[in-house]
């Protein structure tokens, strides 16, 4: 049997996270990594980076006024205030120590992002990599993790199971190899990073039915082993049926094209050339109007002026270079590209003109929309997607697991694994939830795993 400090299972963000903040002089951490392609496909490396924090040093630099408390009540108010609000609260506390950490401690070169703000957000409170890659930012945290000497990755080898003593304290785990051979460690740590279960049909049917249907656009590794793991020990679940959707899944190349286009003045219409909704409410909760049109398709439409500024994101950058952004120089064009009526495309772009405009007031109470469309047009076939799921374990404000309410010795949770704080189903998702909640959690269990 061999021993280390704390065992960390999973090398995405959370699990990054956790064994940067646990790996002390002394404290030896294993970091334990089922896929050897992890690097390539896991959720953090197919994001777009954002990290939320309020109170950020990058905020005063920019002279942006907000708060923990500030970004706590914008949660509040995006999930109808059915939020876990003790995961909220110690969440929305610890960002801005947390994007510290994270640029001091682990080199990554983080920026406020202030060329559009994300539906729900009130401030400017996203903070991200250069490119805009969730890439960038795992390699970041990967080149930190290589540079300590008492952080050990073992890959690929998978936690089966959790060893507890007789009051239910944890004191070791087995992992498993590919060829079925096990390894049994010593740790009075565990912290569970091994994302959700998105990926698992299954769980999705029975806890996400809305979004069964859509394309999963995620890490593979989310298969539910969490959730497996608290049927067998007892522990306390919740918010099973949160997740993040998309309404912007580039089609058919499957490449996420931002949703800064609509936030910059763009808008989606379906095969009839008609909107069917304030696209400004999330792109989370769009996934599923965009998945119940024709054929679950719709079309983004927007301009060069547009276009322009989403260049600052890798993901842009992809979706060009896979030709899926179509060029129109006039409306009859459009319809073209579209096979839409062009009497009613026209019609659709002179309303969104007058909105934008503020001549007219929008049809579905969009009232965010930057300057008005000029061509040439550019359009982008997407469909609706599920990303990641936002429920899971239970933890209190240290990220302890619990069981029957009450933490269990030794044993924590961070990202997919635990419950976020993004309330119920899609709507309550804010840009950078997911991260905040790997990050944030993995933190918090790091820290006080070794304390």
């Amino acid at each position: 049997m061999s021993d280390c400090d704390t065992l960390v299972a999973g090398a995405g963000a959370a699990g990054m996270a956790a064994a940067l903040a646990a790996a002390r002089p002394g404290r030896t951490v294993v970091l334990a990594e089922a896929r050897e392609t992890f690097r390539q496909g896991s959720n953090t490396a197919m994001s777009t980076s954002m990290i939320p924090a309020a109170g950020s040093r990058w905020q005063r630099a920019a002279g942006v006024e907000d708060s923990p408390g500030r970004f706590l009540a914008d949660i509040r108010a995006k999930t109808h205030d059915r939020v876990d609000p003790v995961v909220a609260a110690a969440l929305t506390s610890v960002a801005p120590e947390l994007v510290d950490w994270l640029a001091d401690d682990c080199g990554v070169p983080l920026e406020l992002v202030t060329d559009f703000r994300y539906p729900g957000h009130s401030a400017l409170r996203c903070h991200s990599v250069p490119d805009r890659s969730g890439a960038a930012l795992h390699r970041a945290l990967l080149d930190a993790a290589a540079d300590r000497d008492d952080l050990h990755l073992i890959v690929p080898a998978t936690l089966v199971d959790v060893r507890t003593d007789e009051g239910g304290a944890v004191r070791g785990a087995v992992l498993e190899r590919p060829d079925g051979s096990r390894e049994e460690l010593s740790c009075p740590a565990v912290v569970l990073a091994t994302n959700g279960f998105a990926a698992d049909p299954d769980l999705v049917r029975r806890h996400l039915p809305e979004i069964a249907h859509g394309v999963y656009h995620g890490g593979e590794a989310s298969r539910g082993d969490a959730l497996r793991l608290a049927e067998r020990l007892g522990l306390d679940t919740g918010y099973l049926d949160a997740y993040q959707g998309h309404g912007s899944l580039a089609v058919p190349d499957a490449i996420l094209l931002t949703w800064a286009t609509v936030m910059h003045g763009g808008f989606l219409v379906d095969s009839t050339g008609r909107r069917f909704g304030d696209e400004t409410v999330g792109y989370s909760e769009y996934a599923v109007p965009v998945l119940s049109r024709p054929d679950g398709r719709a079309w983004v439409v927007y301009d060069e002026r547009v276009h322009d500024a989403c260049r600052a994101f890798k993901d842009y950058r992809d979706v060009l270079a896979a030709g899926a952004v179509r060029w129109a120089d006039d409306v009859d064009a459009l319809a073209a590209v579209l096979g839409a009526p062009t009497d009613a495309l026209a019609a659709t772009l002179a309303d969104a003109d007058a909105a934008a405009s503020g001549t007219a007031s929008d049809a579905f109470g969009r009232s965010a929309w930057g300057a008005p469309l000029r061509p040439p047009y550019a359009a982008v076939r997407v469909t609706g997607a599920l990303f990641h799921t936002q429920g899971g374990l239970r933890v209190d404000r240290h990220a302890r697991v619990l069981r029957a309410g009450q933490p269990v010795p030794g044993l924590y949770a961070a990202g997919g694994a635990a419950v976020g704080i993004s309330g119920h189903g899609a709507d309550g998702y804010l840009a950078g939830n997911g991260l905040l909640a790997a990050l944030g959690l993995g933190y918090l269990a790091g820290r006080h795993a070794t304390a």
